[in-house]
């Protein structure tokens, strides 16, 4: 990584490859086995199945936020995040440097719009008091952890309430009643299962969709960019542009004017090898997760 993002340094992915091309595997290190069988639903149509019917070959995207205060680490993160105009900043430990990080962003780039994800760390009260302070935003990414919590808040604030940890983190996303919760749905391909999970979801609560990455490598993202592109109806920028925030990639895929092609490439392994101990690592990983699929 480029710098710090959520306490993450380092991401390591597990790559194969099927009859389709290349597919990632890529949980988080602390993920259960159980919770990154998602993730390995995911890999495995990626590399096995045709992608679905596209409706567009660019998807435009969002520039994402680290929890930076510096003015100078910001405009540098935001300038691997060319012609963006909308930019998605974390926040949610910290009430004075996330108003003060909003701030830098709205000075450096006054046109963009603004998002803020907050991974479900606030209480009611904290919410609505944040979203009285910062200004007007786009909207506001998993601001507390329960439906009954968005519920309450979505009650007390009018601005618009994204739900992403409520959904993926759920046992069964499809038994979630979200009416009165949220207003948009994030769709993120691995942590959903894949393309056609990640639809059969967007058909059921029958909500607005945006489409985010889980910080995957290029090969990830590119399947993200194939979800945004198979979903009829798109209002709202992607956060699939976080390659930006990773010092090595096996691929580049540009960000042009604000917007990502996607691609067909052949992924470059050269100055990313890996040891035998995490090789062996992944590998037990991928085989235990395999098990609970079946």
């Amino acid at each position: 990584m480029k710098t710090n993002f959520r306490g993450i340094y380092h991401r390591e992915v597990a790559f194969f490859e099927g009859p389709q091309g290349w597919a990632e595997f890529s949980p988080f290190l602390e993920y259960s086995d159980e919770e990154s069988s998602h993730w390995l639903a995911c890999a495995l149509e990626a590399a096995t199945q045709a992608p679905p019917t596209l409706y567009r070959s660019s998807i435009g995207v969002n520039a994402t936020m680290p929890a930076l205060n510096s003015e100078g680490e910001i405009a540098d993160v935001l300038a691997g995040f060319p012609g963006c105009t909308t930019v998605k900043i974390k926040v949610g430990t910290n009430e004075t440097e996330d108003l003060k990080r909003i701030a830098t962003v709205r000075k450096l780039s006054p046109q963009s719009k603004i998002r803020i994800d907050v991974n479900g760390l606030w209480s009611v009260d904290q919410a609505a008091k944040f979203l009285e302070s910062c200004g007007e935003i786009e909207y506001v990414e998993q601001p507390c952890a329960t439906v009954i919590e968005l519920c309450e808040l979505k009650s007390r604030v009018d601005v618009k309430i994204v739900g992403d940890e409520i959904l993926r983190k759920s046992k069964n996303p499809f038994e979630l009643d979200l009416d009165g919760a949220i207003d948009i749905l994030m769709l993120k391909v691995q942590p959903l299962g894949g393309i056609r999970n990640a639809h059969a979801l967007a058909a059921h609560h029958k909500l607005p969709v945006v489409v985010s990455s889980a910080l995957e490598s290029a090969v990830g993202i590119n399947y993200g960019l194939i979800l945004a592109a198979s979903l009829e109806e798109m209002s709202y920028d992607c956060g699939l542009g976080t390659g930006s925030l990773l010092a090595k990639n096996v691929a580049e895929i540009p960000i042009v004017d604000g917007k990502m092609q996607i691609q067909r490439f052949e992924p470059n392994f050269d100055g990313l090898e890996v040891s035998a101990d995490r090789f062996d690592w992944w590998k037990n990983r991928i085989m235990r997760t395999a098990a609970l699929l079946g």
